[in-house]
């Protein structure tokens, strides 16, 4: 096949050489007549969806010539163009993630995972270690969320400046050389009436990062105009007031026309200039831009652009104009511009042919193995007829997908159910080994699959003698911290008031002075790009922590965990990491705000993302150790009201770890097993006390992490000794609570070993009302505990247990 090879560059200025020009010219239409064909492949059925990035060709290229090795792009799903001409996408590539091909060799930026237009380079080999990302061109993988692909663009600009500003990286030569890499991020014009962007925008004013966004402005989003998106209708107008001037540091503004090649390879070159050698924030606005399809094949265009824009666009497309740029400047003769288009045309057809060939090649084998084995199994069933019709059916099927065999071979299998012998087994034994190849293809890494997984990590004990001090729990916290700053160089923290007075708990007491400000800083009030800040750093191999205030404020950066770095390795299939810790606090204080244990919300939308619930500091110290050697992402939920109880601080504080997934037995116990988690432990193990007293002896659990949960078994070893469970927490009724029992009862195969209903205690509905009052008559008491605890017991034995 025919492939891109990007032009030299020269690092200041662009190349107008004639070569140069008539190979922009070919990636140009090569990438135009992939969305041409693409539409049409979604129409004829072989793909389900499709976004294309036709009308923004010329800004793409331009970008891509001044794109550097070790830089990395955070863009959106229209930059086909801008990953050919880099030469990371093929054509076949290409229509592989349109129809969707699981080969992570044929379709390398997701294995199928993505639609088509979510662009991702590899950074990591196949056993899960670092490539040296200085040596290749970078590309974070996309999402589809409008403007959160902004946040992430941040902190990989971020991860320059402390490349370039601590001494201390310079080791980590696989990362960067000296900070000189450049992020490039580029947004639709709708788009960036996003919060997430205007906050990103500000964000880099202040930080003065390198990084250049591009707008791609063609005047609407989907079918609304720009006058309803845009104060001024231009964003570059309305955020004049960022622009840096002599004086005052602030953004560097570019306008620049959309199909105009020479103004645009000279916006994007003295863009990447500036951001790279003086690391100042650059927003290029491109105007005039075209959408030749539409917004995508859901619906067309002409539904609600006129007649004049349309003829418009079609005037102005930026092709087009290039090829009138080259026949007026005499770089070439319209013939030659002819036969690169026709040679264009050819290879694109003969890419896509090969990339359809490819895909169809391994269902095709599956598709007709199917046949046969239910063929022959009919030979021998007394549903020999209903079987034969399901194979023909399947036979007549036109493009048949894994969907379509599957599905048959189970209905074989259910009408099978009654018979016997060698050809239901060969059905049977094919069905179960395609449900391990398709699980990899479908369900694998969602955690981590390398040697660096947290379940790998070594269980090292915490080590005490008689002179081990007993402290606040927030200085077992700053201890770590101060052994983890020195020990790891890549290791930082950052968050709303982390920096000088050292967090609002001060766990970073006096450590910002001893470190440094590259180390532990502070940030504005903007959770958002604090997520995205660590989610950018921690893809480039640094070790952030990003702390969140309190709980409850995470949910501004939700977005970001949930469709960006949890489901990471996920849709890249390996291919990408990013492990960032999210610090936060959390369960019993003050009030609605303060007093947040969403953790149901967490469990639903954070899957991929190790969940952490320590009930002490001593616990959260062993934890964070595990997960800085290992390679996933976490949060981190502190008990807010655990840092001024005294703890004893380890000898061997930073080296313990604790394992995560492995409950702990708190207390042991004969007749009912309490499994809870954070602050609840302290209530819960002051209730089976006094529960004891009362001749009921509980078993008291804490679950230490919720995802993962359980792995070790030790939850289902209690049940089956105590034969009765209760889940107990503070978040709302039916949420973690509901997550746990499912977990135990259902994973871990347990409901025959119960005695009793397994019973859930969590909190009310509402947010806690305020002061210690509203604490008790919201969340779980003592008292709560007593009382749930006993009647189930008075149920099992009323006479001893009698009801009060």
């Amino acid at each position: 096949m025919a492939e891109v090879h990007p032009i030299p560059k020269n690092q200041h200025s662009p190349n107008f050489t004639k070569e140069s020009i008539l190979e922009d010219f070919r990636v140009a239409l090569l990438s135009r007549h992939a969305s041409l064909v693409g539409r049409k492949e979604v129409f004829m059925g072989k793909a389900k969806f499709g976004i294309f990035g036709d009308g923004k060709e010329l800004a793409q290229i331009a970008m891509a010539r001044a794109f550097q090795l070790g830089d990395f792009r955070s863009g959106y799903y229209r930059d086909q163009t801008f990953m050919m001409a880099l030469g990371e996408l093929t054509v076949q590539q290409y229509f592989a993630q349109l129809y969707a091909h699981t080969n992570v060799d044929a379709e390398p930026a997701s294995a199928g995972r993505l639609m088509n237009g979510h662009f991702a380079t590899r950074s990591l080999n196949e056993d899960g270690s670092w490539k040296d990302l200085t040596k290749k061109y970078n590309s974070a993988a996309d999402i589809s969320p409008t403007a959160a692909q902004m946040p992430k663009l941040l902190g990989l600009a971020f991860a320059s400046k402390l490349y370039r500003q601590n001494k201390g990286l310079k080791g980590l030569t696989k990362f960067s050389k000296q900070g000189n890499e450049v992020a490039w991020g580029t947004i639709g014009n709708a788009s960036t009436s996003e919060g997430l962007f205007l906050e990103t925008i500000n964000a880099a004013g202040v930080m003065q990062v390198p990084m250049v966004i591009s707008i791609w402005d063609d005047a609407y989003g989907i079918s609304v105009p720009q006058e309803f998106h845009t104060t001024k209708g231009s964003i570059s107008d309305a955020l004049a007031g960022f622009e840096r001037t002599d004086s005052q540091k602030g953004i560097e503004i570019i306008k620049v026309k959309g199909w105009d090649y020479e103004a645009l390879m000279n916006a994007f070159f003295d863009a990447g200039t500036l951001a790279r050698e003086e690391h100042v924030p650059v927003m290029i606005h491109v105007e005039e831009m075209t959408q030749p399809q539409g917004h995508s094949t859901s619906g067309s265009h002409e539904r609600y652009k006129s007649a004049e824009r349309l003829k418009w666009e079609k005037d102005w497309d930026c092709i087009r104009k290039f090829r009138e740029y080259i026949l007026s400047s005499e770089i070439a003769t319209a013939e030659t511009l002819d036969k690169i288009e026709a040679t264009v045309k050819a290879d694109v057809k003969k890419q896509k042919e090969t990339a359809w060939a490819e895909f169809s090649k391994e269902i095709k084998s599956d598709f007709q193995e199917a046949i046969a084995l239910i063929r022959e199994a009919a030979e021998d069933s007394s549903r020999k007829v209903l079987l034969n019709q399901m194979a023909e059916e399947l036979t007549r099927t036109i493009n048949p997908i894994r969907k379509d065999v599957i599905s048959t071979v189970r209905k074989a299998l259910l009408a099978l159910r009654y018979d016997q012998g060698a050809s239901k087994t060969a059905l049977k034994d094919w069905y179960d080994g395609q449900k391990e190849i398709n699980h990899d293809r479908y369900n694998s890494h969602l955690y981590s699959q390398s040697e660096w997984r947290v379940g790998n990590i070594q269980e090292v004990k915490p080590e005490y003698d008689e002179n081990s001090p007993l402290v606040d729990g927030r200085e077992v916290l700053q201890s770590f911290f101060d052994y983890a700053l020195d020990k790891y160089p890549e290791f930082f923290a950052f968050g709303e008031d982390v920096g000088m007075i050292g967090d609002v708990n001060q766990a970073f007491s006096g450590l910002q002075a001893k470190y440094g400000d590259l180390r532990v800083s502070d940030t504005g009030i903007r959770e958002a790009t604090i997520v995205g800040q660590g989610i950018g750093s921690a893809l480039r191999g640094l070790r952030p922590i990003a702390e969140i205030q309190y709980l409850d404020y995470m949910l501004y950066g939700l977005q970001m965990l949930s469709d960006d770095l949890a489901c990471l390795q996920y849709r890249t299939k390996g291919g990408q990491k990013a492990p960032l810790i999210i610090r936060t606090r959390g369960h019993r204080l003050e009030g609605v705000w303060h007093s947040g244990s969403p953790m149901g919300m967490i469990l639903s939308s954070l899957r991929g993302m190790v969940v952490c619930v320590p009930r002490d500091m001593t616990q959260a110290a062993g934890m964070y150790a595990t997960l800085l050697k290992s390679d996933e992402p976490a949060i981190m939920v502190e008990s807010l009201n655990g840092y001024r109880l005294k703890e004893k601080l380890p000898n061997n504080i930073g080296e313990y770890t604790v394992p995560i997934g492995k409950p702990e037995v708190l207390r042991e116990g004969k007749d009912l097993t309490v499994v809870t988690y954070g602050s609840m432990c302290r209530i819960v193990m002051t209730a089976a006390e006094e529960l004891f007293e009362l001749g009921i002896d509980v078993e008291v659990i804490d679950a230490q992490t919720l995802l993962p949960f359980d792995t070790y078994g030790i939850i289902g070893e209690s049940i089956k000794k105590t034969n009765r469970v209760i889940f107990a927490d503070e978040d709302v009724p039916g949420a973690a609570s509901a997550f746990m029992m499912q977990q135990v009862i259902e994973e871990q195969d347990l409901f025959k070993f119960l005695d009793s209903e397994p019973l859930t205690l969590a909190a009310k509905a509402h947010r806690p009302a305020y002061s210690s009052d509203g604490d008790y008559f919201s969340k779980p008491s003592i008292e709560d505990v007593v009382e749930k605890v006993y009647a189930v017991m008075n149920e099992v034995d009323p006479k001893t247990f009698p009801t009060f």
